[in-house]
């Protein structure tokens, strides 16, 4: 089956690069233009949906510039597209703009650093599920560890825009400082004051940082620090809902928080997409089915990837 076979009812869209910015040692915004109906259908992309590149005609780095952890890998060829989700969408003159976070971890995303303005890549998107937008909310916690913060960058602005009723406030973990994805991870002006990240503070979003080895915010899991917060200000909890994307343990502990205190929580999963489109059914995520004890295998790419917190079967 050809990529054409897809075109109309899959959405294959051609897009331009518009610019790539290196924000830390491996994390880069990779930012991508749409027009006609690629930028119409990109303009209603929800926080939480993502998009599969085609990769496989970048080029590799110099070997300077190869990692010495990916020298072996590095020269792999590359067959299948890489699911990305969108850490900003924006329209304007029937062109949209998305951006792209990514850390440089494989031989595909080690060959997106050598894409420049004015390339193209083949994009099949908007695909899968985003977040539901809260009702009756008057607070929406985001809870973000590592790279999980892409989606949640675009959820905090979708809510600024579309909800400004709805008051959020963020929890972005990881390891160490160094692997906070963010362009500015630390605000000097504002450090301590309750806006340490400056992509949420130039939005009057309330943020904290949690990293495990203390060399930034609260030292420990950042579900620590959310439970600490939690205590600390106890919500009613039919007042709030928690948006969360992270590694599966994360989500687990923030699942486990949030059916400890009553509290709506929507979890974006993450895993192996080789088509992204529900053909090759290697995306299965284990469900509940309500009010049994029977369990059912649902697709992240279709049926997720953003899943209520409650319905997911956590292996750890």
């Amino acid at each position: 089956m050809t990529e054409s076979d897809f075109r109309v009812d899959k959405g294959v869209f051609r897009a331009v690069v518009s610019a790539k910015r290196r924000i830390g040692e491996r994390f880069y915004r990779l930012g991508l233009d749409f027009e006609g109906a690629a930028a119409e259908a990109f303009a209603k992309a929800e926080p939480g949906q993502f998009a599969q590149l085609d990769l496989c005609g970048a080029g590799l780095p110099t070997r300077e510039k190869i990692p010495e952890e990916l020298a072996d890998s590095a020269r792999r060829k590359i067959l299948l597209r890489r699911p990305f989700s969108f850490c900003d969408v924006n329209s304007k003159d029937n062109k949209t703009s998305v951006e792209i976070l990514y850390c440089v971890v494989g031989p595909a995303s080690l060959r997106m650093t050598t894409l420049a303005a004015g390339d193209t890549v083949s994009v099949i998107g908007p695909l899968g599920n985003g977040f539901r937008m809260p009702v009756d909310k008057k607070r929406a916690v985001l809870v973000a560890g590592g790279m999980g913060a892409g989606p949640l960058l675009y959820l905090a602005r979708f809510l600024s825009v579309n909800h400004e009723d709805i008051e959020a406030i963020v929890f972005a973990g990881a390891k160490s400082k160094f692997d906070l994805p963010f362009e500015r991870p630390l605000d000097e002006v504002s450090e301590g004051l309750g806006f340490a990240l400056h992509e949420f503070a130039q939005r009057s979003i309330e943020s904290f940082v949690a990293t495990d080895d203390g060399s930034a915010g609260f030292t420990g899991p950042v579900t620590d620090c959310l439970l600490e917060w939690l205590e600390n200000h106890k919500p009613p909890s039919r007042e709030i809902i928690i948006y969360s994307c992270g590694p599966e343990a994360m989500l687990a502990k923030v699942a486990k928080i949030a059916k400890e205190q009553n509290i709506d929580c929507q979890v974006c999963m993450e895993r192996m997409m080789a088509c992204g489109i529900g053909i090759c059914q290697s995306c299965a995520v284990e469900c509940k089915v309500e009010g049994s004890d029977e369990t059912v295998y649902k697709l992240c790419c279709e049926d997720g990837p953003v899943f209520d917190s409650k319905e997911i079967v956590f292996s750890s």
